[in-house]
């Protein structure tokens, strides 16, 4: 008798379902658009080397990044402007932007938001940047608020699965994340390579993501989630220190990456995709996988790896844009197809490398292009210093159609555009790491 009415209990109510209600994107004004010859025209403003001004010419040519993203008003002028009123002002600008266009298409009012996960890496003030949006928003004095800092691109989904968790503890609550990047606060103006991928490829942006557990929202709602699965190498020392904010010889502080963030990056997504496999993969792919491993105990010298169709788990696929060859080895490690990498490739060309909210980018495309029908699996996917790799994967509800609050809307029909190719490689080269991965 109790377990029938656990099971009723579950069927009517959506015992520890959440969903996603909706989400919006932050589109700045045109008088923030930034070109590729913009960027390489700062740098020379700034009288950087010249061998520095080949690596970034080059750089910001073969990133897979066109000339309509967008940068922060105080880096569009000379000399820049770093200082922390335009740091905060640049926050505010992206965080506002992205929440005010989600509470106009949303019916949930600001009293029933008892989460806030707020999430920004390079950028710290006091008060925080959740503070900074209960004060703006009038958030009730009860809210459950995060601010996650230092944690890179990954951080997005990072908060999506932490706020999974808060609201299986707080019934019939919603939940409000706010993913953005700083970018006064993290371009760095000195002459180190390592610390200048940052300067070429990142640019302003923000999401508002709206989470509910309410049984009342579930037929209001885009999505469902399915899954939020998160792995973090930081037990590692290379892994843990292939990305880090820290000064060079001059006192310039800049993202510094180093030779082992492909060693790195390699075992955390290999370490994720084993977990999340066993959640997304049809039954014939896990089989597969599984003779694969069983033979390769017996026989490791004679049997590769084997890589399972990912492409037969989802229909939309949404990896972090890190920059074209990141894209390119997904592309071809997890077998998809190019049509499935086009919400990537194009977010990546409007809009550059938006950190963690990167991956929002991508499904506003998807449902601008009107692909998103109901019963869709969605699956996003990013990763960031630590180093950590993170999903979330989440099935549509309804056939998902665009809003004025898109910011593809003016432009989508002009999508997707032919992406440069150029034969020669991507001008940073990293060293593969002879340090064990398991120190």
């Amino acid at each position: 008798m109790i377990l029938l009415l656990i099971v009723f209990y579950s069927r009517f109510f959506n015992v520890d379902e959440v969903f996603l209600v909706d989400f919006a994107c932050y589109k700045p004004p045109e008088t923030l658009k930034c070109s590729r010859d913009d960027i390489v025209q700062s740098a020379r403003t700034y009288g950087v080397s010249d061998r520095t001004l080949d690596f970034i010419t080059k750089t910001v040519y073969r990133a897979g990044i066109g000339d309509s993203t967008y940068l922060a008003k105080g880096l569009l002028r000379v000399p820049f402007n770093q200082e922390m009123d335009a740091a905060r002002e640049e926050s505010e600008m992206v965080m506002f932007g992205a929440v005010d266009a989600l509470m106009a298409k949303t019916f949930v009012k600001r009293e029933e938001i008892g989460i806030l996960i707020v999430n920004c890496t390079v950028f710290n003030v006091v008060p925080s940047l959740s503070g900074i949006i209960v004060n703006r928003y009038k958030l009730r004095e009860d809210v459950a608020s995060f601010n996650l800092t230092g944690m890179g691109c990954a951080t997005g989904l990072l908060a999506v699965g932490l706020a999974k968790r808060l609201l299986q503890v707080r019934k019939n609550t919603c939940a409000l994340i706010v993913s953005t990047e700083n970018v006064t606060c993290s371009l760095y103006a000195g002459d180190d390579r390592s610390k200048l991928l940052v300067n070429c490829i990142f640019r302003s942006g923000a999401a508002a993501v709206l989470l509910s557990n309410k049984p009342s929202h579930a037929k209001l709602s885009k999505y469902r989630l399915m899954h939020a699965l998160h792995t973090h190498t930081a037990s590692s020392d290379v892994a843990y220190g292939c990305i880090s904010r820290e000064e060079d010889s001059n006192g310039q502080t800049g993202v510094n990456i180093n030779k082992d963030l492909l060693v790195a990056a390699n075992l955390a997504i290999q370490l994720h995709l084993k977990s999340l496999g066993a959640h997304i993969l049809p039954l014939s792919e896990q089989i597969r996988f599984l003779k694969n491993h069983i033979a390769r105990r017996l026989s490791p010298a004679k049997i590769h790896p084997y890589m399972p169709k990912f492409n037969r788990s989802v229909e939309h696929f949404l990896p972090h844009v890190g920059g074209k060859p990141v894209l390119d080895e997904l592309q071809r490690n997890l077998g998809f197809s190019a049509a499935d990498m086009e919400p990537s490739r194009m977010t990546l060309h409007r809009f550059g490398n938006t950190s963690s909210s990167s991956v929002w980018y991508e499904l506003a495309y998807a449902e601008a292009k009107g692909r998103v029908r109901k019963g869709d699996r969605v699956w996003q996917m990013a990763f960031g210093s630590g180093f950590k790799c993170n999903s979330a994967v989440w099935r549509a509800l309804r056939d998902v159609r665009s809003d004025e609050k898109n910011p593809w809307m003016m432009e989508i029909d002009g999508y997707p555009v032919v992406i440069e190719e150029n034969s020669d490689p991507f001008p940073f080269h990293f060293d593969s790491s002879k340090q064990a991965l398991t120190n």
